[in-house]
């Protein structure tokens, strides 16, 4: 199974990297990102493919091309809202992704659909309110215009999951890889963490879990499960929320 990555840099990414890597049914990985990806470079493994790409709104017949056998794709880019303006984030986390997912709409693969699995966040919301974070008014925004797009084509499918407090603590695979953390998010880890982890589990996204669930949802292999509690129908797919990651995956 040919799987597309995007954000194989960042903390998700990676975090779904490693999955891959570890997953002997995924016959070949096309890494689309702007600078060389350091995991795929030191795995040596042939199956990985890294393809720079510059334009995130831009997707040309060439690089089509290249992913025209693909079966599905991860889609990890992002950034926070802290980083950049909200001009910024709009682009990132909305236009780039509705651009992705119309070009990759074009991908039909014989047997099944195109699955898109679009990473999210907990607190995205189709309702914000007058105080809502810019956050979760723009991920809710790109969720909806996301399953509106599945439903119009029935060739593409697009399930969009929403990790709450991603956590690499124990996966030691990718901490090599992975952003360094600023003092702040340092600071409220050291914090918050032990109690997420120990008492708020609802809300808990470890890394090696999370990782192979993108994974495996952009392979189909959780399609008899989704239906339950922490999951909701939008559009032609699925909003999986962490609490329904976690009930899937049985943590």
């Amino acid at each position: 199974m040919h799987l597309i990555l995007t954000g194989a840099t960042g903390l998700v990414g990676s975090s779904v990297l490693d999955a891959m890597l570890k997953n002997t049914a995924v016959s070949k990985i096309s890494i689309l990102s702007r600078s060389p990806v350091r995991m795929a470079e030191e795995a040596k493994d042939p199956r990985v493919r890294v393809i720079t790409h510059t334009d995130f709104e831009s997707y040309k017949p060439e690089l089509l091309d290249q992913l025209k056998d693909a079966d599905g794709c991860v889609w990890a880019l992002g950034t926070s809202q802290t980083n950049v303006t909200k001009e910024q984030y709009v682009k990132i986390t909305k236009d780039y992704t509705m651009a992705a997912a119309n070009a990759f709409s074009t991908i039909k693969p014989s047997d099944h659909p195109f699955r898109f699995i679009h990473v999210s966040g907990e607190g995205a919301t189709q309702t914000p309110g007058r105080f809502s974070p810019i956050f979760a008014e723009v991920k809710g925004k790109t969720e909806t215009l996301l399953g509106t797009l599945s439903e119009l084509k029935p060739t593409f499918r697009v399930d969009t999951v929403r990790p709450a407090f991603v956590d690499p603590a124990t996966h030691d695979a990718i901490k090599p890889y992975i952003p360094l953390p600023n003092m702040f998010s340092k600071l409220g880890v050291a914090l918050l963490g032990p109690g997420i982890r120990h008492i708020m589990k609802s809300m808990h996204s470890p890394t090696e879990h999370l990782g192979s669930f993108l994974t495996e949802m952009a392979m189909g292999r959780y399609e008899a499960k989704l239906a339950g509690p922490g999951v909701f129908k939008l559009g032609g797919g699925y909003v999986v929320e962490n609490a329904g990651m976690r009930r899937i995956l049985g943590l």
